[in-house]
């Protein structure tokens, strides 16, 4: 009898990072929990992975954080030859937010943080999409009127550094496609989502 082919685990998908390049990323808490939710927590997570990027050489052009999630799209580092630096720099951030937020919450042993999906952007179309589904994120899920209003994304700084015309052509990228695939487990070979029937 030939062997059981080993079937990936939904909640663990294989990460794609033997290459360099741009990435679209999300993390989510363990089991969706809202421990981010005051401003002050939302702060630190913000704070925390702009520093961790920084510090790993990661270029990021659009973020947004919430209380049970964040998303990103950024540069791996360009002095080295692939990604692979991702899963350790959200370690680092993972743990100590995790840490951070457990001893505010007096659970020591708590599990905050439970995985990480990733997307190499390959295709321009595909980038800016996402560069604009990351700024919109706050508005889709009516927390502000306005993506540039919401404290704890890169909208706002987003349109003072970039030009009015490179603005409006980004957010007139359609985001509903990446809203119906973001919160699936499998990725195609060329770094790309793809619905799951």
């Amino acid at each position: 009898m030939p062997p059981t082919p080993k079937i990936p685990w939904p909640h663990a998908p294989a990460h794609q990072l033997a290459e360099s390049g741009t990435h679209f990323v999300t993390a989510a808490t363990y089991l969706k929990e809202h421990h981010f939710r005051t401003t002050q927590r939302l702060e630190v997570l913000q704070r925390g992975l702009l520093t961790v990027a920084h510090d790993f050489g990661w270029h990021l052009e659009a973020w947004a954080i919430f209380s049970n999630h964040y998303h990103f799209v950024g540069h791996s580092p360009a002095d080295a030859p692939d990604a692979s630096n991702l899963s350790k720099m959200l370690g680092v951030l993972h743990t100590k937010t995790g840490s951070w937020i457990n001893r505010r919450d007096k659970t020591p042993r708590r599990q905050v943080w439970h995985n990480f999906r990733e997307s190499r952007l390959t295709f321009q179309r595909s980038y800016l999409t996402r560069l604009n589904y990351v700024h919109q994120n706050p508005v889709k899920q009516g927390l502000v009127p306005v993506a540039n209003a919401y404290p704890w994304c890169s909208a706002a700084w987003f349109e003072r550094e970039s030009s009015p015309a490179m603005v409006k052509a980004i957010y007139r990228f359609n985001i509903e496609k990446v809203l119906s695939t973001t919160n699936i487990t499998q990725w195609s070979s060329e770094g790309d989502a793809i619905a799951m029937a």
